[in-house]
């Protein structure tokens, strides 16, 4: 089954490809590994903002990283690498928290648990998830990723 077919059946629309923010490229493949810049928590086409323990609940969290994970993929696809992914093999998630808030690992699962429905074990990574004081435009959530790719 292909990608574009795993996604239809779990009724999976993936957003436009964000534009960078800054001096980057969104993937950069080499040495047969994609690497995923950060990638932002758009919902609708908005921006989700907040921090966590603050202003932003576990859940809502939890929906952002699942929404950075969508943008992982969206940028894969605009790359044209999604169909050739062989397994995700880590994903950085840093979470916009207060020095109190210790659930980044849950926050982080909306991006897990995403790439594993999406592509079965090969969806099973490493994975970082990190507390940090502040993201770029005040996203709540930030996901990076190293996706292994099949030869073209």
């Amino acid at each position: 089954m292909t990608i574009a077919a795993k996604l239809e059946e779990l009724g999976i629309a993936l957003p436009k490809a964000a534009a960078p923010v800054a001096s980057y490229v969104p993937v950069a493949a080499h040495g047969g590994l994609a690497h995923v810049s950060g990638q932002l928590p758009f919902v609708d086409g908005q921006l989700v903002t907040g921090r966590l323990g603050e202003d932003v609940s576990l859940e809502d969290g939890q929906a952002a990283a699942r929404a950075c994970g969508l943008m992982i993929l969206a940028q894969l696809q605009a790359a044209g690498l999604l169909e050739r992914v062989e397994r995700v093999v880590k994903l950085g998630a840093f979470v916009n928290s207060t020095p109190a808030f210790t659930d980044q690992p849950k926050v982080a699962n909306g991006a897990s648990d995403l790439m594993e429905q999406v592509f079965g074990d090969a969806g099973k990574h490493a994975r970082a998830a990190v507390g940090v004081p502040a993201l770029p435009l005040g996203a709540a959530v930030e996901v990076d990723a190293v996706i292994a790719l099949k030869d073209a």
